[in-house]
């Protein structure tokens, strides 16, 4: 078996995904979606940006033709070449698994080790802007293998981040976790079965295998699709034979309460979220308060905001507004685009300049994301505090009003998941947020206008289903409220 540095990458994210990456049918993979294949450009983009003044050789071998690779790059290391990209190497591990390292540089250093007073250290180029745990484990892996190969352990590895620069990792704290890690691995990769699956949104929405183990995940109606069931709070229920949304419906809360990872507010919560999952309804989390409704102002006009934002740009490229007039009975939608990444600023005047005119109305959004952009272009742009705090105070994050308030039979509090269930459907299914990225890449990279039109489809898609979510709560809440007086 070899067990390579992405392997190990991908078993620190999801330890089913690394056994079927070894074991798994491939014709059952999904294709890579627009998004990741833009992370994977993104990415080629950033090496090469960050090596354009270095002088690397890189080995000649076919795609994943480790042993030609190992033997180009030995060839190279024993040569004292200085720098050495997407080099090889290879060492022997124990239970008869060999390990493959693909360091991004391989970067010469004097020392002692096979070669002479020389000896090499490794540098991994990540896109990311944080040294993440994962990437440190993988950049200790690669010394682990290199170490072998050439006789030495150099004194320092590095991630070289975009935006930060280089990062020295600490060899003495990562050299042991990733002995640990590699170890799991290889005992998990030996089993005759995949590890159980579990839908974990943020984990599994890049994965190439998402398809297959959510149709498994559904057809089990497994636990993880349940919100608020975490991995470690899966095994808890396991460990009290609860493994069906049943189960968790019929449980008393207080039952759960004391165990780790659960406390009375989340063992409750789990428990409603359960049977309103079974049942298929809405429940209301609490007594029905008077103030709840206050929360959640009619008014004769509103406004529903979503922006649209390239990270990796720093960018937001679109505001788009829904203004509802109620007296009046309209809807009209404001896509405020920046075309170009430098009209950002000119598109943020544009966007106050339109909320102004409603000067009373409620702005709503969906988590907190908006306010945070609107906080941070003021701060960007100097605008002053007359004209931001007001703004900020009409603001009513939906997302936070459904999760204090109900509870709904979804697998996730998204705003797709919730409208979805409410009977709202996007246009274009297939839009989301990571698609409108793409999409405004392609725009800026090809000018095909068609790319601007699927963003500002799926935005205004998103502005109407924050409206639609908003009107139903407040009918939901309603119509409790004249139940309970009844």
């Amino acid at each position: 078996m070899l067990l390579t540095a992405e392997l190990l990458l991908n078993y620190q994210r999801c330890s089913r995904r690394a056994f079927l990456d070894l074991y798994g049918d491939r014709s059952q993979r999904d294709p890579p979606s627009d998004y990741l294949l833009k992370l994977l450009q993104d990415s080629q983009t950033n090496q090469r940006s960050l090596l354009a003044d270095q002088d690397a050789r890189q080995p000649s071998y076919a795609p994943r033709d480790w042993k030609a690779g190992a033997v180009a790059t030995l060839a190279m290391m024993e040569q004292g070449v200085e720098r050495i990209y997407q080099g090889v190497l290879i060492a022997e591990g124990t239970n008869g698994v060999t390990l493959v390292s693909n360091p991004d540089l391989l970067v010469k250093q004097p020392g002692q080790s096979h070669f002479g007073d020389w000896l090499y250290a490794p540098t991994e180029i990540k896109l990311g802007k944080r040294p993440k745990l994962e990437y440190q484990i993988i950049t200790a892996f690669h010394m682990l293998v290199l170490a072998q190969v050439q006789g030495a352990w150099p004194e320092t590895a590095w991630l070289l981040l975009r935006e930060r620069g280089a990062y020295s990792v600490d060899l003495w704290e990562m050299l042991p976790r990733m002995q640990a890690i590699v170890d799991e691995c290889i005992q998990v990769m030996l089993q005759t079965e995949a590890p159980e699956v579990f839908i974990a949104r943020n984990r599994c929405s890049l994965c190439h295998w998402f398809g297959h183990c959510y149709a498994i995940a559904k057809a089990e109606q497994h636990l993880s699709l349940l919100p608020g069931v975490t991995p470690s709070r899966y095994l808890q229920l396991q460990a009290l034979n609860v493994t069906t949304v049943k189960g968790v419906a019929e449980m008393n809360a207080a039952r759960l309460a004391p165990l780790p990872g659960f406390g009375s507010e989340t063992a409750h919560k789990l428990v409603r979220q359960a049977r309103s999952t079974l049942h298929n309804r809405a429940l209301l989390i609490e007594p029905l308060a008077s103030t709840m409704l206050a929360e959640l102002p009619t008014a004769p006009v509103e406004l529903y905001f979503d922006i649209e934002a390239e990270p990796a740009l720093n960018l937001v490229y679109l505001h788009g507004v829904l203004v509802v007039d109620r007296q009046s009975q309209t809807e009209r939608f404001y896509p405020l685009l920046a075309e170009r990444p430098e009209d950002e600023g000119l598109v943020w005047e544009q966007f106050l300049d339109l909320v102004w005119q409603y000067p009373t109305a409620p702005v709503y959004h969906f988590c907190p994301f908006e306010v945070q952009t609107v906080e941070r272009l003021a701060k960007l742009y100097g605008t002053s505090p007359q004209r931001i705090r007001p703004l900020l105070a009409r603001f009513v994050d939906l997302h936070e009003r459904v999760t204090r308030m109900v509870t709904l039979p979804v697998e996730s509090y998204a705003l797709k998941p919730i409208a979805r269930w409410l009977g709202f459907d996007w246009r274009d299914p297939s839009a989301n947020g990571a698609q409108s990225i793409y999409w405004y890449a392609q725009w800026l990279s090809t000018g095909d206008r068609a790319y601007l039109d699927a963003i500002l489809t799926y935005n205004e898609d998103d502005c109407r289903a924050t409206y639609h979510a908003k009107d139903w709560l407040v009918n939901f809440l309603q119509e409790s409220y004249q139940a309970e007086l009844a």
